[in-house]
């Protein structure tokens, strides 16, 4: 059953590389086209400069939640490294209570309201020819923060079930 569950939140995080990935490219096609007509044809665009951000402050926010599923997120590798199998998954689930947890919980509740004043407001660049909306923007915050306690559930259920290996490992031996 849990296996089942690790494949489930396994999958929608490789889903969220694929967007990451799709979003990437998006924003290199984006500076590529802004470095081009700028340099060749002295024309430039606030509004193309302004969305090289918003894409790279999107593809950060989500990818936190594929960073985790990944295994590419902060962590002292130099004593984790020689922990055994067990001790790691244990370290793993504490981790995530103690760090992740709190502090999506945190910023996912405490910027709904940031999102709503950029909403409630009709917030737009401030920038001549920038971007309108900002608030979509501002509400991948919050999103994201959700996404990355929702994919921390799964990576919680992965340490389970690495914990359990190893205790059944150690059993055999």
């Amino acid at each position: 059953m849990l296996e089942k569950l690790e494949k489930f939140f396994d999958t929608i995080a490789d889903y969220i590389g694929y967007v990451c990935s799709f979003l990437m490219i998006a924003m290199m096609l984006n500076i590529f086209y802004d470095v081009f007509m700028r340099y060749l044809f002295k024309s430039g665009s606030i509004a193309m400069q302004e969305m090289e951000w918003h894409l790279f402050s999107v593809i950060i926010l989500l990818g936190t939640s594929y960073a985790l599923k990944e295994e590419s997120h902060v962590r002292v590798d130099v004593l984790y490294t020689h922990f055994s199998e067990k001790k790691k998954a244990l370290i793993n689930i504490i981790g995530v209570f103690t760090f992740i947890m709190p502090i999506a919980l945190l910023i996912a509740l405490g910027s709904v309201e940031f999102v709503m004043e950029a909403f409630g407001s009709h917030e737009i660049s401030g920038d001549p020819g920038g971007l309108t909306h900002r608030w979509i923007l501002k509400a991948f915050i919050p999103a994201s923060f959700w996404l990355l306690i929702f994919m921390s559930v799964g990576y919680v259920i992965k340490n389970i079930n690495l914990y359990k290996k190893a205790v059944a490992k150690e059993a055999n031996q």
